[in-house]
């Protein structure tokens, strides 16, 4: 087996990128794509083999490449993204995705991002926003069902997307900041919640046995490297002025 980490370049148009919940900033392309290939470096630190899809400068959001599809172990699915905008980036991922996975496709008026789907082992938990609707779930819950796994809508709030209240580590355990998504929804998971004065550290990118981790959460990171977990930090505050997190950056799976 071997491990896949599919990414995708900046684009030249990211600073034109979708903005939900924060301010819009300027953004430095140069900059952003030096923390990019950081990111990819951590990556293969980790253990996995990195393959980068072809830039996609029409497609400002495009380097945000977990939100075009939900990669389970049996099979890929393809979703209709939440902003129309960045409809447009599924079909390159489809492609790719197609070489590893057998590829199903969610259809209207189902919308999901994949930043919205935090699986844990056999459950697949999937935030309910702007993004992502009921029919999404319910659609998912066909799809996914016959190979074992539940569905589990849940609603967070104050963020765009699920991942950025909670993420899931392995082992269990569940990052989780309890001011955007009640806890109570994360049933028979240990909950690890971010420090206070760092709401937005509340997402980490399991990967070979490792996590990689924003810089700038040093007490979030210390309660990770306090539970076992061996984090590897890579910095994305440019890359966060579009409203990123370390896991929309790429698409992690066995093959």
């Amino acid at each position: 087996m071997t491990l896949i980490a599919v990414t995708r370049p900046v684009s030249s148009s990211l600073p034109r990128c979708e903005i939900s919940f924060i301010q819009r900033e300027p953004i430095d392309v140069a900059l952003a794509r030096r923390e990019h290939a950081a990111y990819e470096a951590a990556l293969a630190q980790a253990g996995a083999r990195v393959v980068r899809l072809p830039i996609a400068d029409e497609l400002p959001d495009a380097t945000f490449v977990e939100d075009t599809a939900l990669v389970l172990d049996e099979l890929a699915v393809i979703p209709v993204m939440g902003a129309p905008s960045r409809r447009g980036e599924t079909a390159e991922v489809e492609r790719c995705l197609a070489t590893y996975r057998p590829v199903v496709q969610l259809t209207p008026p189902a919308t999901l991002d994949g930043g919205d789907v935090m699986r844990a082992d056999r459950t697949i938990f999937v935030g309910l926003t702007a993004r992502t609707n009921r029919a999404a779930v319910d659609q998912l819950r066909a799809l996914a069902g016959p190979h074992g796994y539940e569905v589990a809508p849940v609603v967070p709030t104050g963020c765009l997307h699920l991942k950025s209240a909670c993420t899931y580590l392995g082992r269990g355990v569940v990052l989780v900041n309890p001011a955007w998504i009640d806890s109570s929804c994360l049933r028979g998971l240990e909950l690890l919640p971010v420090a206070g004065e760092e709401p937005f550290g509340a997402n980490a990118r399991a990967v070979g046995g490792k996590l990689l981790y924003a810089a700038g959460f040093p007490a979030t990171q210390a309660r990770l490297e306090q539970r076992g977990f061996e984090v590897l930090t890579v910095e994305t505050s440019e890359l966060r002025k579009a409203e990123s997190a370390v896991t929309c950056l790429s698409l992690v799976f066995q093959a």
